[in-house]
């Protein structure tokens, strides 16, 4: 029998000295989703220093190589330069090619907030709903704050209440998945060594595999394992990818209580909120998840029933920084703590350390996939993992700029190419 809720509030309150404390699980809150709803729709950006409009002249997609590149420019000439998620935009670019860039094309950039919405109505664009519609929306969300922020000359994090940190924790994590547990936890360490990270995550499970694992007993082997060969001081994660069925991912979770791991990551099927809860109430370990989520409306679901105890929008798969911040207020309503899921490749590390450095109920660490490839500059930041702790850029937007030789070589995408 699951526990009830006060019992699941009260075991999660004394969840063992093993689980990290800065992801342990609060109490719950009580929060009705009518309050949750009014939390969500409150202003989140703060234009108050932006005195006259921001107009946009231009959004354009640029594509160097496997890079994609968003370019908006504002009548007065002011130019931004973004990534977008590599290869999520390589599948859905026509969409935002036509149904999401020239929607934004002679607005304000300061009323961001209230387009979101414009543009999630315009032309019947609500019912391309799912990431395809907010990998774009999200896309063009930090193009314009970048575009913003370098007409006021203010950091991105300005535009979200101000900087409370800037010197972001992150834990390493694997994308292996059916490698042995020798060979898994050689490259965890390899990965640890270097980064210098205090925290780590792996892989469980066989991937939307219906209770089936990667490797015939790699996950029961593996579990306990990276717990000897890291000792008590790391904090360790694990991520079973939507792998299991309530019954299963509960059996697996009791197995990382015994090891004592920070948070269990999509148990079950990422859209079963149902069997997802069912797990988090019947364990002591965090549970997290939401990387796939789009729609607040389930998003408030799973606050107010507390169908997870962490959540993790994805600034990219969710639509932006806007409504990744409209998740975390909700969560903290609730006292629960948000950790970003990160997408892959391009500047993903860099905007969930920049979502981190203003978002009071930040996790621990954040997730950190490796160092950048794409050729920036930035004069407050090395942008690299270094003795387990990414530096926040400062400056304007997000701090950083592409290297122009290597916007100027990139080709100009068009509806059809």
């Amino acid at each position: 029998m699951k526990p009830n809720t006060s019992r699941r509030s009260f075991f999660k309150t004394i969840a063992t000295a093993g689980l990290a404390a800065g992801v342990r699980a609060q109490a719950a809150q009580r929060v009705s989703s009518d309050e949750l709803a009014r939390i969500a729709d409150k202003p989140v950006l703060d234009v108050s220093f932006l005195k006259e409009p921001v107009k946009v002249a231009s959004v354009e997609l640029l594509r160097n190589g496997r890079a994609y590149l968003v370019r908006a420019r504002s009548t007065d000439g002011v130019e931004a330069v973004t990534v977008p998620n590599p290869s999520r935009m390589a599948l859905m670019y026509p969409l935002f090619l036509k149904q999401v860039a020239p929607f934004f094309v002679g607005k304000d950039a300061r009323e961001l907030e209230r387009l979101l919405w414009e543009v999630y109505r315009h032309d019947s664009n609500y019912k391309l709903q799912g990431l395809a519609l907010w990998v774009c929306l999200a896309a063009v969300e930090m193009a314009l704050l970048e575009l913003m922020g370098q007409t006021a000359k203010r950091p991105l994090a300005d535009f979200f209440g101000g900087t409370l940190r800037r010197d972001i924790p992150i834990y390493v994590a694997s994308g292996n998945r059916g490698n042995t547990p020798e060979a898994e936890i050689a490259h965890l360490q390899k990965l640890v060594a270097e980064s210098g990270a205090r925290a780590l995550k792996f892989r469980l499970g066989g991937r939307m595999s219906r209770n089936s694992d990667s490797l015939p007993g790699r996950t029961e082997a593996l579990v306990p394992k990276v717990r000897e060969a890291f000792g008590k001081g790391m904090t360790l994660y694990a991520d079973a990818n939507s792998s299991y069925d309530a019954r299963e991912a509960i059996r697996i979770g009791r197995l990382m209580e015994a090891s004592g791991y920070g948070f269990y990551e999509e148990p079950c099927e990422f859209d079963d909120l149902w069997s997802t809860k069912e797990v988090a109430d019947a364990l002591a370990i965090p549970v997290a998840g939401g990387e796939q989520e789009f729609s607040m409306h389930r998003w408030r679901w799973m606050i107010a029933n507390r169908g997870v105890d962490i959540v993790q929008p994805d600034l990219h798969y969710g639509g932006g920084f806007i409504r990744a911040t409209q998740v975390a207020r909700m969560a903290a309503a609730a006292g629960m703590k948000v950790v970003p899921h990160m997408s892959g490749g391009g500047l993903g590390c860099l905007d969930v350390v920049q979502f981190a450095s203003f978002t009071p109920n930040i996790g621990e660490f954040m997730e950190f996939k490796g160092n950048t490839d794409l050729p920036v500059a930035c004069a407050t930041s090395s942008l690299k993992c270094e003795r387990g702790v990414v530096r926040c850029p400062a400056g304007a937007g997000f701090g950083v700029k592409v290297d122009t030789v290597f916007v100027e070589k990139a080709k100009k995408l068009e509806v059809g190419a």
